[in-house]
């Protein structure tokens, strides 16, 4: 069964750069965390596309995960243009908000603006969303909006600040935008992180929004009772097999792919019957629906 996987992180030297400014540099600040240094970006995309091959993966999303290094993951794009699609984290709220928007859509030619409300402080039905959503559409690009609980390991391994506002990262908020777009997929990771009534409601709403299963989805301790296998029933109910994207929520080396994930979700899958041509949707394709495989490649 093709494994495309909807939800990777590419920790590049300039993605640590940007995290610490102050911490002499992306080989320093990755002795601290104990993880392999990034090198270029043509290096650490020569070893991500070499650790999906190991694994059977055909193609992943790469997130540019800090506003300013969409570069990155556009060289990476560039080089591996069949096997990664480009993300990248987008603040709508920042004074260069339109021409970095304008900048990763058109000349990086990436796939995918990634809004994280909690984090940089507005709600999902903001204009300056709207703003995103149309320029989606110009583009025949994607939305991802990180609802409900936000922890960013890396931050709190660095002993940075993590001051979110979890109340801002509402699916139904979200759902009131994506209505007025209906030619802009839109991807909701982690079942919603602990929204995960108001996720289903929002996809019951809207017919573009996807749930994509990445991470532990440790999220459901704040449901007492609730098992992954649980979520995983709810959504099939609601969204059905064709708007469920497989991920992982792999970032760093040497932990790489983070292959447990997709054998839990597996046995998961199995164990509820979902049938093979289902989990085929599931793990694969639905990403090359969204993200199907064209020649034209990305320009850093």
């Amino acid at each position: 069964m093709p494994i495309n996987d909807a939800h990777c992180h590419f920790f590049s030297s300039k993605f640590l750069e940007i995290l610490v400014p102050e911490g002499g540099g992306a080989d320093a600040i990755a002795r601290r965390l104990g993880w392999d240094r990034p090198g270029t970006a043509a290096e650490l995309a020569d070893r991500w596309a070499g650790e999906l091959q190991k694994n059977g993966v055909a193609r992943t999303a790469l997130i540019a995960s800090a506003p300013g290094d969409e570069a990155s993951v556009a060289e990476a794009v560039a080089r591996h243009p069949s096997v990664f699609v480009g993300f990248f984290i987008f603040n709508p709220a920042a004074s260069d908000a339109d021409e970095r928007l304008a900048r990763g859509l058109g000349g990086r030619n990436l796939k995918v603006v990634c809004l994280f409300p909690a984090m940089h402080g507005y709600r999902l039905d903001d204009a300056r969303v709207e703003k995103v959503f149309e320029a989606a559409a110009s583009h025949g690009a994607a939305v991802f909006a990180h609802c409900g609980v936000l922890t960013i390991g890396v931050r709190s391994m660095l002993g940075l600040p993590t001051r979110f506002d979890l109340r801002l990262g509402s699916p139904l908020a979200l759902a009131s935008v994506a209505a007025r777009f209906p030619k802009v997929p839109v991807i909701v990771p982690h079942f919603g992180a602990g929204y995960l009534r108001e996720a289903l409601m929002a996809v019951d709403q809207c017919a573009t929004i996807h749930l994509d299963t990445s991470s532990s989805n440790s999220w459901t301790r704040f449901h007492p009772g609730l098992s992954l296998d649980d979520v995983f029933w709810h959504a099939l109910e609601v969204a059905g097999p064709d708007r469920l994207l497989f991920g992982t929520d792999s970032s760093f080396f040497p932990r790489g792919w983070q292959r447990p994930i997709y054998e839990v979700q597996q046995q998961i899958l199995e164990k509820l019957g979902v049938s093979e041509t289902e989990r085929g949707k599931i793990f694969g394709g639905n990403f090359d629906r969204l993200f199907p495989v064209t020649s034209k490649t990305s320009k850093a």
